[in-house]
C-alpha cells in the first residue's frame, strides 16, 4: 500500500470522503471494507457481508441505465449495492430499503463515513408495506438483489443477517419485479440478480410478465470458466415505455465469466470491478 492513494498497485479513483475526520469508529464486531474507490463499507465481521452478487448488480444496473438522476435499491441490507451506485452516479439521489435494523445501522455509518448523507435517504421497513414507499415517487433506476430460495428449501443460517438475505422472509423475485414496476420513472430500468438454472429463472421470467414488465436484456453468469452459469444478471423496462415488437424479445448477452479454469480472476471481470472502483 501506497499513501492513501494506491493499494496493491491500483489507484484508487474517485473522490476522498469525509470518513476518516467526522469520528466514527470501527465496533468490535464491525469490520470497515473498500467498496468503491475510496469508499468504505461497515459489515459485521460474522455477519452477511457484501458478495459478488451485489458488485454485479449495481454494475449492471448503472452500466444500463447510466444518466440516472434517482435511483431506488429494494431490500439493500448493509447497502452494498446503493453505496456502489452512489459511487458510479455522483449526481444521482438515492432511496434505499432495508428491514433490518442492524442492516439500517450499518448502512448509516457507510453513508455518513462516505459523505452521502444529503443524497442518499436509508429507510428501514418492508419495501411492500405501503407506508414505506409513495406511489408518487418515481426512481429512473431501481435495484434489488432478492433471496434466492424459499424457507424450509436449503440450510438455514443461524445469523438472522444471513437467513434474510438467503431465503425469502420477506417477499420473493416477484415481489420486487411488482413494486419495482410501481415505482418505476417513464423510461426507468430495474435492474436485478438471480440463479439462473431453469426453475428459477421461470420465476423471474413469471415475475416480470405479471408486474407488466419486459426483460430487455438478460446475462448468464458463470463462476468458473467451463461450468454451467450459477446466476443471471436481468435488466427489466416497463411494457408501456416499450415498442411492441420488442416485447417477448430478450436479448441474452455472452456469458460473464468470475474466474478462469486455472481459477485466477478472469480479465473481464476485473474490468467490471475497476468500473465500479474497486481492485482488480
Amino acid at each position: 500500500m501506497t499513501g492513501n492513494s494506491h493499494f496493491k498497485g491500483w489507484a484508487k479513483p474517485g473522490p476522498v470522503p469525509p470518513g476518516l475526520v467526522n469520528g466514527l469508529t470501527v465496533a468490535q464486531d464491525e469490520t470497515l471494507d473498500a467498496i468503491s474507490g475510496h469508499f468504505r463499507l461497515f459489515q459485521l465481521r460474522d455477519g452477511h457481508r457484501f458478495s459478488t452478487d451485489d458488485i454485479l448488480t449495481a454494475w449492471y444496473g448503472t452500466s444500463w441505465c447510466p444518466t440516472a438522476r434517482t435511483a431506488l435499491d429494494l431490500g439493500s441490507g448493509i447497502g452494498t449495492v446503493g453505496m456502489i451506485v452512489a459511487w458510479r452516479l455522483p449526481g444521482a439521489r438515492l432511496v434505499t430499503v432495508e428491514a433490518q435494523a442492524a442492516s439500517v445501522a450499518l448502512a448509516k455509518k457507510s453513508a455518513k463515513f462516505n459523505g452521502l448523507e444529503t443524497r442518499y435517504e436509508i429507510r428501514e421497513g418492508d419495501f411492500r408495506s405501503p407506508d414505506v414507499l409513495r406511489t408518487d415517487e418515481k426512481f429512473d433506476l431501481i435495484t434489488g438483489s432478492p433471496p434466492y430460495f424459499p424457507p424450509g428449501t436449503g440450510v438455514a443460517s443461524e445469523h438472522p443477517q444471513k437467513l434474510a438475505c438467503r431465503f425469502e422472509l420477506r417477499g420473493t423475485v416477484a415481489d420486487y419485479c411488482a413494486t419495482a414496476a410501481r415505482q418505476l420513472a417513464p423510461g426507468g430500468v430495474f435492474a436485478c440478480v438471480f440463479p439462473y438454472e431453469p426453475a428459477q429463472l421461470a420465476r423471474v421470467r413469471t415475475g416480470a410478465r405479471e408486474a407488466g414488465l419486459v426483460i430487455v436484456r438478460q446475462r448468464p453468469v458463470v463462476f468458473r470458466e467451463g461450468e454451467s452459469p450459477l446466476i443471471g444478471l436481468f435488466a427489466m423496462m416497463r411494457e408501456p415505455d416499450l415498442p411492441d415488437w420488442i416485447c417477448g424479445r430478450t436479448w441474452t448477452e455472452p456469458e460473464l465469466i468470475i474466474r478462469t479454469r486455472e481459477g485466477t480472476i478472469h480479465p473481464e471481470y476485473s474490468s467490471v470491478k475497476l468500473a465500479i472502483g474497486f481492485p482488480p
